[in-house]
């Protein structure tokens, strides 16, 4: 069981109203409901979004949903919040539309005790709001964090920074769709809360908000499965086609299929068998698996004889097939 509260709230009673949170909050439940093959991953996120007085979400509904997200002993439990967020010597509070200066909000404290005593296997805290980035922190050393086994947060900034908006939509999540969508996908699709990170951490300048992640997880959960890059097939032939991670793989003109008809005399016809090596050599090339040598481009290493040989990152991944980890 994978279960998902998503939570955007752009009303407030009291304070500023927002007017990009809403919007991040269904962004985020279309792109976390399916896989990219369109299977179900998550199952009925529970939506809540606050664009008017009818549709408020108080503190009390915010807290009693994440008690419910909590409670269940389930695969992962993620939880996302945008709207206001604030801060104070006591620790962070996440603002419903019924807070009226911030420390009437749901405490972080208190959303990190039900995500630490929560059953599940995985607990995901994704936050896009001021001061996320005190989530987890010791309140009284606040240079501290205390996650729990099992706990993975990631913030859209600092505990002493501000989250920004851009269009109609929150800065971080923009990034993050864009990251479960598939830009942080590894080779076979999978989307973790880390490569999440690293995706949102390069795409923002050193000047710009900045995201914070914490976590304490033997493994990490996939998120979401994007479309691979490559299919799976051609990655399980890697061990076949290179013996040895370490040694170059000889070519000759027999595996490139094209001609352009300045092939000196002598030259070896195209081998069906080895052509067909060739495109799952080249495949592998585009991912940066495969890189020929002492040519720019695999044809022109097979046309002049030359060899080709695994990345490092092409080695790793030679490794995760021969222990049929993939």
């Amino acid at each position: 069981m994978r279960k998902a509260l998503i939570v955007g709230i752009d009303y407030y009673e009291s304070i500023v109203s927002l007017h990009g949170a809403a919007n991040d909050a269904h962004n985020v439940k279309g792109v976390l409901d399916r896989h990219a093959d369109g299977t179900t991953n998550f199952t009925q996120p529970k939506l809540l979004v606050a664009t008017s007085e009818d549709s408020a979400v108080s503190r009390t509904e915010l807290r009693e949903s994440v008690q419910e997200l909590f409670r269940d002993k389930a695969d992962i439990a993620l939880f996302y919040f945008s709207g206001h967020g604030y801060i104070d010597s006591t620790g962070g509070f996440l603002c419903p539309s019924d807070c009226a200066d911030g420390h009437d909000g749901l405490a972080l404290s208190d959303v990190m005790t039900l995500a630490s005593q929560s059953p599940a296997e995985n607990k995901v805290i994704i936050l896009d709001c001021c001061h996320s980035g005190g989530a987890g922190n010791n309140p009284i050393s606040p240079a501290f964090a205390e996650i729990k086994d099992g706990v993975t947060i990631l913030t859209a900034s600092t505990a002493k920074q501000y989250s920004l908006e851009s269009n109609g939509s929150g800065v971080f999540t923009n990034l993050l769709v864009d990251a479960l969508s598939g830009a942080a996908a590894n080779l076979v699709g999978e989307v973790t809360p880390g490569s999440v990170y690293a995706h949102v951490d390069q795409s923002l300048g050193p000047w710009a908000q900045r995201p914070v992640f914490k976590t304490n997880v033997e493994r990490f959960v996939s998120l979401r499965k994007a479309e691979a890059p490559i299919a799976l097939t051609a990655l399980q032939r890697l061990t076949e086609l290179f013996q040895d991670p370490a040694l170059e793989l000889p070519l000759d003109p027999s595996y490139e299929p094209e001609r352009n008809g300045s092939e000196p005399p002598g030259t070896p016809l195209p081998d069906p068998l080895k052509n067909a090596d060739f495109a799952i050599l080249q495949e592998l090339a585009k991912v940066n698996l495969v890189r020929p040598v002492g040519e720019k481009h695999m044809w022109h290493a097979a046309m002049n004889s030359k060899a080709c040989e695994l990345t490092v990152l092409g080695q790793h991944y030679w490794g995760l097939v021969n222990q049929e980890l993939i």
